[in-house]
């Protein structure tokens, strides 16, 4: 079991945009994770660390305000996405909001809009968590949640905020139900400064579910798209020697779910339920502008994936000992990963 695991304390919680800290959204610390050294720096001097020709990958998947408060009692239901049939994936919320609520295959809820919410079973199947639901009458997610929704948020922020503090900068493309944290500290001062340098930045999309994963719980299937461009330029930066490099496990498991056996990138539509790990390493990715994520978290897996077990642990470590004590979710600190 990896050290994480077993000697990690309990992390300090980012309980508010760092904006509402007195920082710019560029100047939470990073710390660059490489073999031979761990460097803390702050987001704003990503452009020193990367490199002429690297290859800078960004998800410009849209946050959605997918919480919603049930007409007939006192939960919520979390709206994760919605699928090719017009069903809805949602998490029912305890009143309290600390976790999940079960629910029985055919019951109702009772949403605004005169919108009812007919459960029909597990999503996918063999969980207890998310649940696919009919609308009705049919109802597109994403127009219905900006009319009624809120922003997702837990138990640990200090209060809640508007859906603008939930907006990566180059967000375009309405659909996740919570933020590509990975990307929030990216601002526009940034990402003229890598281009600048000569650092190529390329978009796709990988639209998030809802994050709230039970110990180990794979995540759940995700709708991508990978365009032309991006696939040409992930395959052009690999064969010149150059580094691809994500920005968050989104664009990970994006680009890998489209390459071959022999790493090269493909550009497709569809859904994702790829999950890497020790039996998936990563085939495209050379390195991975990540958050920090819970030890027990599936999320973990893939940042070994992508990074191995050493630098993993040795970035955690480094991050959760000692006055530096980095902080932990969208609102937190953040690492980048050079293996």
């Amino acid at each position: 079991m990896s050290a994480v695991a077993v000697d990690a304390p309990w992390p300090s919680e980012a309980t508010s945009p760092p904006e509402a800290r007195g920082l710019a959204r560029d100047e939470v610390r990073m710390l660059v994770a490489e073999p031979d050294r761990l460097t803390h720096l702050r987001v704003k001097d990503l452009p020193s660390v990367l490199r002429p020709g690297d290859l800078l990958v960004v998800n410009t998947s849209a946050t959605l305000p997918a919480a919603v408060r049930l007409l007939d009692d006192a939960r919520s239901v979390h709206v994760s996405t919605q699928l090719d049939d017009g069903d809805w994936v949602v998490e029912v919320r305890r009143p309290d909001n600390t976790g999940s609520e079960p629910v029985e295959p055919g019951a109702a809820v009772l949403l605004p809009g005169e919108v009812r919410l007919r459960v029909r079973g597990a999503h996918p199947a063999g969980q207890s968590r998310l649940w696919r639901a009919t609308p009705e009458p049919a109802t597109d997610r994403g127009t219905y949640l900006t009319r009624h929704g809120r922003p997702v948020a837990y138990s640990y922020l200090e209060q809640e905020w508007p859906l603008e503090a939930r907006q990566n900068v180059y967000a375009e493309v309405p659909g996740s139900a919570e933020m590509p944290s990975a990307g929030r500290p990216l601002s526009e001062r940034v990402l003229v400064r890598l281009l600048a340098r000569g650092v190529v930045v390329v978009p796709l999309v990988l639209h998030t579910g809802v994050s709230s994963q039970e110990t180990h719980e794979p995540p759940q299937p995700e709708q991508y798209v990978v365009p032309e461009a991006a696939a040409r330029l992930v395959r052009s930066t690999r064969s010149a020697g150059r580094r691809v490099v994500a920005v968050g496990t989104t664009v990970v498991r994006a680009l890998e779910s489209v390459a071959d056996p022999q790493g090269r990138v493909h550009p497709a539509v569809g859904w994702t339920s790829l999950v890497l790990g020790p039996d998936r390493p990563a085939r495209v990715v050379d390195g991975l502008l990540t958050g920090l994520h819970d030890a027990e978290a599936s999320h973990l897996d893939l940042l070994r994936a992508v990074a191995g077990d050493r630098l993993v642990d040795r970035a955690y470590d480094a991050v959760l000992h000692g006055d530096r004590r980095y902080l932990w979710h969208e609102f937190g600190d953040t690492m980048l990963f050079l293996p």
